[in-house]
């Protein structure tokens, strides 16, 4: 697998908080740093709860406060092709990866990852949805999401130097 050619889709439930901001926070990081042009980044949710809604209000305004600009996403399904698709499908949490994973065909279910594989410092087996919480849980996700990015990136860079 080319790093530069790789399809990775940020998973979580309804696509509108953690995967959204996954998707926004990859993307900057690899266009700031002049990395990987050829990364495709895409989120989806396992649950098709707001199809074609953008993300949280909530999570907009905490992440543009740190640069990111989500404003143009829109929330989708997971849908069967992503399996073949994407090279990495990377989830916010265990029941969400346990979704994927029913419904994965036994040939694509190594491409699953917990997107927390990718902390660098932080010990966290999930990133928690932040819906029903205050400030704190958007700002959270957001500081763990920051980091599993530039462990990701680390990943990336490692496989070109290989």
């Amino acid at each position: 697998m080319n790093p530069a050619d790789l399809k990775i889709l940020f998973v979580c439930m309804g696509n509108i908080c953690r995967s959204p901001t996954a998707e926004g926070v990859l993307k900057k990081k690899l266009k700031d740093q002049g990395l990987f042009q050829g990364v495709f980044i895409d989120s989806a949710g396992t649950h098709n709860y707001h199809p074609g809604s953008a993300p949280d209000t909530r999570t907009q305004s905490h992440a543009l406060k740190r640069g990111y600009d989500l404003s143009t996403l829109r929330a989708r399904a997971v849908i069967e092709e992503d399996f073949e698709k994407f090279d990495w499908l990377l989830t916010m949490d265990w029941d969400n990866r346990a979704l994927l994973e029913e419904r994965c065909p036994k040939k694509y279910t190594h491409k699953i990852k917990g997107f927390t594989e990718f902390l660098q410092t932080t010990q966290a087996s999930a990133i928690p949805d932040p819906y029903y919480g205050g400030d704190q849980g958007f700002e959270y996700v957001l500081d763990l999401i920051e980091e599993a990015s530039d462990g990701l990136i680390q990943t990336l860079i490692q496989k070109v130097k290989r």
